[in-house]
């Protein structure tokens, strides 16, 4: 119910709103957020880096995707050009030995991101196992 206030001879309302008891709980909020943060204690999270594998893998089989987005299979010393329908099959087809190399992923850095994930979910659709991504240190 509005306040009414008296003023001569009519009545007419206050369309103000007290903005007094708003202020009293900002401040008592403020005040015990201020005492309670310092007693939070920050989180640590443990993230992985760069190099630190327990065991390096002995072959690698290594998916390039260039510039242009074209896909390129390195197994040991030999290059070929590849596409993506084939790259399943053609990465089973070479982990079929006994030794059962890692993939691993070199994209360009002008490289969109969308193929590199297109590139990864192929090989895992394709249930390979080990896939990783190569980065470069910085220097």
């Amino acid at each position: 119910m509005p306040a009414v206030a008296h003023r001569g001879r009519g009545r007419r309302t206050i369309n103000e709103i007290n903005m007094v008891p708003f202020i009293d709980v900002m401040l008592v909020l403020l005040i015990i957020f201020m005492v309670t943060a310092p007693l939070i204690a920050p989180s640590v999270i443990d993230l992985p880096s760069v190099g630190q594998a327990a065991r390096q893998p002995d072959q690698v089989l290594q998916v390039i995707v260039g510039k242009d987005e074209t896909l390129s299979l390195k197994e040991r010393d030999q290059t070929r050009s590849i596409d993506l329908k084939t790259l399943a099959q053609t990465v089973k087809r070479a982990q079929a030995g006994a030794a059962r190399p890692a993939v691993v992923i070199s994209a360009d850095k002008s490289v969109r991101y969308e193929t590199v994930v297109k590139v990864m979910d192929t090989l895992q659709r394709a249930g390979v196992a080990r896939v990783g991504l190569s980065v470069q240190m910085a220097p």
